[in-house]
Parts: C-alpha cells; sequence; structure tokens
C-alpha cells in the first residue's frame, strides 16, 4: 500500500487529483524499522538467503556479508503444532516449560529493545503454519484460563499463541501472517484487557487476493458463481510444511472463507444457505522452490441456463509478495496506535478496538471483533483504510458520484474555470 496513490479531489479543471498514500499521514519511515526475530533453525541469514533461492544470485552477493552476522534467537517448538518433517531444521528451540519459554521470550523483547534503542515494538508471526489448536473449556476460552495454562504446561497451548501472550503482556502489538488460530478467546480476552492491539490472520498476497476481486466482481454484476476450484503447488519449506493434512487444513479454512461475505451480499443470486462448491488443493513440489503456481477455475451461471468459465494461471513468487505485505502490515498497524476519535457530545477520547480489523486488506481470514461482520471484498477493505485516512485531515469519505462531471450546468461552470485559468496563463 505505501507505493499505491489516493485520490484527494478534483482541480478546479475537475481533473482528479492524486497523492501517495504515504504523504497523507505522518507514517513510520521503513528505514527506520529496526528487524529482528527468531527461528526453529540456526542458520545464519545469508545462507538461508542461499538456501531459499528467493533473490536474484548477483543480489545475492551483494547483501551476503551484511546477512552473515544475523542469526536468529532461540524459538518455540512444540512438535505437535507444525509438520514432522519439520525435525531436521529444528535445532535452534528454547526448553524449559511453557512459562519458562515464555518468560524468555518476553525477556527478548525486552533486551531487543533496549539494545537498539527502538520507541516500540511490534511482533508478527512469519512461521511455519500450525494446525488448528482445539478451544477448550478451563484451557483457553478465557485469559484467566489461558495464563493459568501456560504456567501449568497444557498441551494445547500453540507456539504461536505463547508468542502471542508475550506479546500483549509485553505491550506490543501482535499481527498473525498464518492461518491457524491463533487468537483463542483466552488471546483476545487478554488483548481487550491490556488494551494492546491484534490483527489476523494468514498473509492475503497471490491466489486469495485474485479470488476476494474476481467473485467480487461476479457477485455485483449478477453473474453467480456456482463453482471456484483452486489448485496451488509450491516448493520452499512453506510447501513442505503444508504437505503435511493438519496443517494443510489450517490453510484450506483461510483460503476457502474469503468469498463468504461476497455471496451473502446478494440474496438475488444465492439463497439463505447456498454457496458455490468452493475447493482448494495444495501440493508440495521442491522444484518449483518459492515460486508459487496457482491455477483457479471459476464456474458461473448466467442468462437462460449458460455456463459461463473463466480460467486463471498465476505465478507467485511468494516472499516476495509477502515481504511488502510485512512492512504495510507494520507501518499501518503503527499508524492505527496513534489514532484515537471521540463521539459526538462525547468528552473521552477513544482507541481503535484491540482485535485491529483495518489491516483486513492485507490478510486473507480477517479477524474482527465479536459482533461485527467480516469483509473480504478487496477493494471495501482499503476503501476503509483510505477513508479513515481521510478523515483524520478532515476530509470527507472518498465518492465516485462525480456529479460536476453529469450536469449540464456543473460542466459550463467547469468550462468556464477552465477559459479563466487558460486566458490566465496566455496573459502570463
Amino acid at each position: 500500500m505505501m507505493s499505491s496513490t489516493v485520490k484527494l479531489g478534483n482541480d478546479r479543471q475537475g481533473n482528479p487529483v492524486h497523492t501517495p498514500m504515504r504523504n497523507m499521514l505522518p507514517m513510520l519511515n521503513p528505514n527506520e524499522i529496526v528487524w529482528g526475530g527468531w527461528d526453529i533453525n540456526s542458520m545464519n541469514l545469508a545462507e538461508a538467503m542461499k538456501r531459499s533461492k528467493v533473490l536474484d544470485y548477483g543480489l545475492q552477493q551483494q547483501l551476503y556479508p551484511m546477512m552473515k552476522e544475523i542469526i536468529p534467537l532461540p524459538s518455540v517448538y512444540f512438535p505437535d503444532f507444525i509438520a514432522a518433517n519439520q525435525t531436521e531444521r529444528a535445532d535452534n528451540v528454547l526448553t524449559g516449560t511453557k512459562q519458562e519459554q515464555m518468560d524468555q521470550i518476553r525477556k527478548d523483547i525486552r533486551d531487543f529493545k533496549a539494545n537498539n534503542g527502538l520507541d516500540k515494538i511490534i511482533v508478527l508471526w512469519t512461521a511455519n503454519t500450525e494446525r488448528f489448536s482445539c478451544v477448550e473449556e478451563g484451557v483457553n476460552d478465557t485469559s484467566e484460563n489461558l495464563l493459568a495454562s501456560i504456567q501449568n504446561d497444557e498441551s494445547e497451548i500453540s507456539p504461536s499463541t505463547l508468542f502471542a501472550v508475550a506479546s500483549i503482556l509485553e505491550n506490543c502489538q501482535y499481527i498473525n501472517g498464518s492461518p491457524q488460530n491463533t487468537f483463542v478467546p483466552g488471546v483476545v480476552e487478554l488483548a481487550r484487557e491490556k488494551k494492546c492491539f491484534i490483527a489476523g490472520d494468514d498473509f492475503k498476497s497471490g491466489q486469495t487476493k485474485m479470488k476476494s476481486v474476481l467473485v467480487d466482481f461476479l457477485v455485483a454484476a449478477g453473474i453467480k458463481p456456482a463453482s471456484i476450484v483452486s489448485y496451488n503447488h509450491l516448493g520452499n519449506n512453506d510447501g513442505k510444511n503444508l504437505s503435511a493434512p493438519s496443517q494443510f487444513r489450517s490453510k484450506e479454512i483461510s483460503k476457502s472463507n474469503v468469498v463468504d461475505d461476497m455471496v451473502a451480499s446478494n440474496r438475488i443470486l444465492f439463497e439463505e444457505d447456498e454457496h458455490p462448491d468452493h475447493v482448494v488443493v495444495i501440493k508440495y513440489v521442491p522444484y518449483v522452490n518459492d515460486s508459487k503456481r496457482a491455477m483457479d477455475e471459476y464456474t458461473s451461471e448466467i442468462f437462460m441456463g449458460g455456463k459461463n468459465t473463466i480460467v486463471m494461471h498465476n505465478t507467485c513468487e511468494d516472499s516476495l509478495l509477502a515481504t511488502p505485505l510485512i512492512y504495510d502490515l507494520v507501518i499501518l498497524g503503527e499508524l492505527c496506535e496513534r489514532i484515537s476519535v471521540k463521539k459526538e457530545n462525547s468528552e473521552d477520547w477513544e482507541l481503535f478496538h484491540p482485535v485491529l480489523s483495518l489491516l483486513s486488506y492485507m490478510l486473507k481470514a480477517p479477524l474482527v471483533p465479536n459482533g461485527a461482520p467480516v469483509v473480504n471484498a478487496l477493494f471495501t477493505q482499503r476503501s476503509a483504510i483510505i477513508n479513515v485516512m481521510r478523515a483524520c485531515l478532515g476530509l470527507a469519505p472518498e465518492n465516485h458520484m462525480t456529479l460536476e462531471h453529469r450536469f449540464e450546468s456543473s460542466l459550463d461552470e467547469l468550462r468556464k474555470d477552465a477559459d479563466r485559468v487558460n486566458k490566465k496563463a496566455r496573459l502570463s
């Protein structure tokens, strides 16, 4: 989003005026971000860069001297939550009870902040997709039970949930970039109690982003998608981890739910319980490395019983699509910490709800406050961000009526203004 532009309004001739989104409000400069992190694998970032084969070889050679000294901190490794094929990589792991490991994560956060002279920390999960956690009464259903379960070393507390709790207790915003249910009810309650932002789930980078655009178009146009079938094959460690059934299931859920609100928006096409056949397949193909291949078939019902089929092949450089999302999430998430609103006839200024749904534009399975609708339509999500920024500037929400171009009297005024400007230009 930081490289996109926003329409501010029209000039006197009725031409649209755009500005970079990053210029609308005081935002964090990407060069001011200090990056660090944890990993269950001890390989330094230079060797990890070579292993992943994401960057061009020449660029790798230039970056190697700066990357070779960066070694990740030991991380949390609970084998039950990720694929068994990850065991060989797990040589940089924390030990002790879950409480002791969480305490170490909290210490790592404090040390990183102090050692780098930082104003604030934002923690973002970019690690392996985990299996879904079971939400169990007395274990992770409330903040009190969750904290007690960590202390009691309960087995159903996942690594990502442990990181989320540690971040919240250190008053650090936590963003979940993978599809698992990190934010069990106890985490959400803890975030509300501590007034700490959380956001998720799962980076929306390639196939799902296209799906949220295309299905929105079809349904809005009165075309009924009846079947949506998505095939993916990818390599590197993400694909290897997703080759395990329980980890694939987490990804399948986040990819499948993306059309729900668009289908629900049109009860002319879809009855109350009706839904398109929606199938997602992911296969591990080591050879393609980080170049994820996505193939989609959309079959829709059209006029007089006809059928319309759209087939799409999408090659996604997965890491190179996800990395800008990481920057956007951090920059926008930090901005949201500085925005407050005051309702009419109220004396108090109020921050956003701790479940930061405004970040949904970058996330496949938006986490929203209890009772709030889930919005997946891409342009609706983007409009929400833009209009919040416009409100901060005292501008009205963006609209596309362009009434000044739709009435003869308005066009006459625009032509007169243009003539005056041109005459002034000739005189000068």
